[in-house]
């Protein structure tokens, strides 16, 4: 392989190295091209990949990046599965993978610049996926936001209520018929009398 060949592969690994989230070492032998493809297929539906490349040039690319910690883990042939999205999918997805058995054993692993052993990538994978997790903290966050809205509708409604009982109170002192005006205890006035008419003369 030419230097320029391999100044370009150095880079496109550290690129890769620089957008993944999580990154596995595992021994790859003996695995047919059908276990290959399969294994392929299964990573890039979780947004992952497996990369084979010479250790030599592994260690350069994860050199002075987060996960230099893996160069204790190279030699021999190997192959470097990296995931771009969530990590917990991935471990679990791998896991998936023990019947492969030695084909695939995994040596080690770096998540966000620590060091995980196989067996705490064991327990990576038996977690909960980071949609699962979002969910149930979306579901925390909104618990107390519909109890407030209870807390905010309740005395809402009640005052509604009251000033509704409120109106119609009103509305019904303003449409209620008079009452009738009670007898006055004074005496009515008398009529004036009747004018007296002229006596008629007498005849003679």
């Amino acid at each position: 392989m030419k230097k320029s060949e391999k100044t370009a592969l150095v880079e496109d690994l550290s690129s890769s190295f620089g957008r993944a989230s999580i990154a596995l070492v595992s021994e790859y032998r003996g695995m047919t091209a059908a276990e290959s493809t399969e294994m392929r297929k299964r990573l890039r539906a979780v947004r992952g990949e497996m990369r084979i490349a010479k250790n030599t040039l592994v260690r350069h690319a994860i050199k002075g990046s987060k996960y230099e910690a893996l160069d204790s883990n190279l030699g021999g042939q190997i192959s470097l599965i990296l995931s771009y999205e969530d990590p917990v999918v991935l471990a679990k997805t791998f896991t998936g993978f023990g019947p492969l058995g030695d084909k695939l054993k995994l040596r080690g692993a770096v998540l966000d610049g620590k060091v995980l052993t196989a067996a705490e990538v064991e327990a990576l994978s038996k977690l909960p996926s980071r949609e699962v997790i979002f969910s149930q903290l979306l579901g925390l966050l909104n618990a107390p936001a519909t109890q407030l809205v209870r807390l905010l509708n309740e005395p809402g409604s009640y005052l509604a209520r009251v000033i509704d009982a409120i109106g119609k109170k009103n509305g019904d002192k303003a449409v209620a018929p008079a009452a009738p005006e009670t007898a006055s205890s004074e005496p009515a006035p008398e009529a004036p009398p009747a004018p007296e008419t002229p006596a008629a003369p007498a005849e003679g």
